[in-house]
């Protein structure tokens, strides 16, 4: 019985034991429980710890939660973690770990955002002469005057100037009127160019009364170029053009449409009417009417024909024609002759010409009868075309803008950016890359650089090897600037080079790159290009591949023996380039250098020995000259780097308008290297 009694005690010592520590178990599970729902109590308990030892809290359970602890997010933050970008490195490392202050945590989120300024440090000139020392003085002076405006942007007082300005403007907006008039000798004190403030509107017209001058004796050699003994050329032509004055300073104002009827002195001998475009300073293909009516197939606007007839029939010098015309002479058959009607424009006689915008493009009438209609073309909306033009031998009497838009346009960068956070770019990585590329950019090109974001770099966002910022300048534009500073600290890809943007200083931003992509990203190769400019990242990659990795190289479209031009709106005066011919120089829209390239062209600039130049395409082949004095340089040419427009199957595409970016970029997702010259 007693044996029993003590198996009977046994079992229920082990059953109470087993039942406490299925409890104790319950307990410790309920405990790590509690303990992941609620960490902010032990991040309590482990603040208070830390404050009286801050040795001992590091390692321990309360020291890891307290590294989880995070601030409220704000809306960037917001937007940041709906599109998460690449990892930065250190927050992957576990040890060594030190708490940081909630102050350092959010200081490190705003730099991350912030405005990024070039590191290129530009020395006042020293006055010793030479033949491009006044480039560098006019360099130091805008450097000086970018420099202040930059540090007004920063410190917040460029915005609130600004602000003030539009209070005390109080709704004294430039108006929109419906309509604007101006006689002829208005037109004539105003520059010959009436503003439209804000611009076009579908079913827009400028009816223009004026006379066109007798022709007159031309001796310009960019119209005729006489040889000896020969007369003048007999000349009368006029140009109306729509441009957009809303440009760059150094620009020319873009031809939105640039219409030419030439009465004399056109190369054909005959009266010719021409139109055309002109985008980023570069001429499109021009629609030529030589008074030949457009044929049956070829493509109309808003249902008219882009070229009107006004010559005789036995103008037409056909084949076909000319043989039915002999074998009538020959048969005895007389032929009527018969005219539509004569050319529009006749000298000495007054017209009335009436510019119309339509769905399609924009149609020409005169004297009541359609002459031509030209086709919109890609890279402008009719509320760009701000300002119309009148010159050469023309005299104007009056002329009418009426059914003009009666609101402000917005010329808001938000019309152009979108603000999202798939395009922000991610951190710049911790280890070399092989390729930065370098975009120059203008401070109003808020499309352009939407555009590239949207297409081609979306190729490099995720890569650890590929880098790409945009390079621009202080605008004179202050309202500009405040939104290039907004945009710049959102998307984290815009450089800022601490001058006044001129065309002539370009060549400091090409600077800038070189010193960007030594000192902050230390790339193997450096690649420049233009905002407008759709690049092939891989294609490029793999053609400076080619190079063995020891050697300098400078790849491109290479010109060679190119002659400076010394008259004309180019002109290069022998103050500013004395030699005959240029070296060789890749053209400006795209090209590599390799990094000892760059890291000398820095260096030489620091010290002031760099010879500068307006033209920075010449001038990078300049210092590449320089460089490959003492270091053998390899010189690699192809027309892929294309500098005008588009060949298919290219490294870089030129003149691209946002619209043929975004186009070129599906192709190329396609697999297709094809241009989109849609016009």
């Amino acid at each position: 019985m007693k044996k029993g009694g003590r198996g009977e005690a046994a079992a229920l010592r082990w059953t109470r034991r087993r039942f406490l520590w299925v409890l104790l178990a319950v307990a410790l599970l309920y405990l790590i429980f509690f303990c992941c729902e609620f960490p902010f109590l032990f991040g309590w308990v482990d603040s208070t710890s830390y404050t009286n030892d801050t040795s001992a809290s590091r390692g321990h359970l309360g020291g890891a939660l307290q590294r989880r602890r995070q601030p409220l997010d704000s809306e960037v933050e917001k937007y940041e973690k709906e599109a998460p970008v690449r990892p930065d490195k250190l927050s992957l490392r576990v040890t060594p770990f030190i708490v940081p202050a909630m102050s350092d945590h959010r200081a490190v989120r705003r730099r991350r955002i912030s405005l990024e300024v070039s590191g290129l440090i530009f020395r006042p000139a020293d006055d010793h002469g030479g033949p491009l020392s006044e480039l560098r003085k006019t360099a130091g002076a805008a450097w000086e005057v970018g420099g202040k405006l930059l540090r007004d942007l920063q410190s917040g007082q460029l915005a609130a100037s600004l602000a003030q300005a539009a209070e005390e403007k109080n709704g004294t907006e430039e108006a929109c009127p419906n309509s604007i008039s101006l006689s002829g000798t208005e037109f004539r004190e105003r520059g010959r160019l009436m503003v439209l403030p804000c611009g076009l509107a579908l079913g827009s017209h400028i009816t223009v009364i004026a006379k066109p001058y007798p022709a007159h004796a031309e001796d310009d050699p960019k119209i005729a170029l006489l040889r000896q003994g020969e007369q003048a050329v007999m000349v009368s032509q006029f140009m109306m053009e729509l441009q957009g004055l809303n440009t760059v300073d150094g620009e020319d104002p873009p031809r939105i449409l640039h219409f030419n009827p030439r009465l004399k002195g056109d190369w054909s001998g005959k009266p010719v009417i021409e139109q055309n475009t002109c985008y980023r300073m570069q001429w499109g293909t021009a629609l030529r009417c030589d008074g030949a009516k457009s044929r049956a197939d070829e493509e109309a606007v808003d249902g008219l024909a882009k070229c009107e007839k006004w010559m005789r029939n036995d103008d037409d010098l056909s084949k076909e024609s000319q043989t039915s015309r002999w074998l009538n002479r020959l048969m005895g058959r007389t032929e009527e002759l018969s005219v539509d009607w004569p050319y529009p424009f006749v000298e000495g006689r007054l017209f009335v010409l009436t510019l119309a915008a339509g769905p399609e493009g924009y149609h020409v009438h005169v004297d009541g009868r359609h002459v031509t209609s030209f086709p919109y073309r890609t890279g402008f909306v009719l509320e760009d075309a701000t300002g119309l033009s009148l010159k050469g031998d023309i005299d104007v009497r009056s002329v009418i803008a009426a059914s003009l838009p009666v609101s402000h346009p917005s010329f808001s960068p938000k019309r152009h950016l979108e603000m999202s956070a798939q395009w922000q770019a991610p951190p710049l990585p911790d280890e070399p890359v092989e390729l930065f590329i370098g975009i120059l950019s203008a401070g109003n090109h808020f499309a352009e650089r939407m555009a590239v974001r949207k297409s081609w770099m979306q190729s490099i966002r995720k890569s650890q090897n590929v880098v790409a910022r945009f390079f621009a300048a202080m605008h004179a534009r202050n309202d500009l600037n405040v939104e290039l500073k907004k945009e710049a600290e959102f998307f984290g890809d815009i450089v800022i080079v601490p001058f006044m943007d001129s065309y002539d200083l370009v060549v400091l931003k090409t600077v800038a790159i070189c010193e960007y992509g030594v000192n902050r990203v230390s790339a193997k190769y450096i690649m420049k290009c233009d905002d407008d400019t759709f690049v092939r990242v891989d294609s490029v990659l793999e053609e400076a591949k080619k190079v063995p990795g020891d050697r300098s190289l400078y790849v491109g479209n290479i010109n060679y023996y190119h002659r400076p031009l010394r008259n004309g709106k180019w002109a290069v005066t022998y103050e500013e380039w004395p030699e005959e011919v240029y070296p060789p120089y890749a053209n400006g829209p795209g090209y590599v250098v390799s990094s000892d390239i760059a890291q000398f062209i820095v260096s030489e600039f620091e010290k002031q020995t760099l010879r500068l130049f307006k033209m920075e395409d010449v001038s990078v082949g300049m210092w590449v000259e320089q460089f490959n004095r003492s270091t053998p340089v390899e010189y690699v040419h192809s027309h892929k780097y294309c500098q005008f427009g588009c060949v298919d199957n290219y490294f870089t595409a030129h003149y691209q308008s946002p619209r043929q970016m975004l186009c070129m970029w599906n192709k190329l997702r396609a697999g297709k290297a094809e241009c989109c010259n849609m016009r």
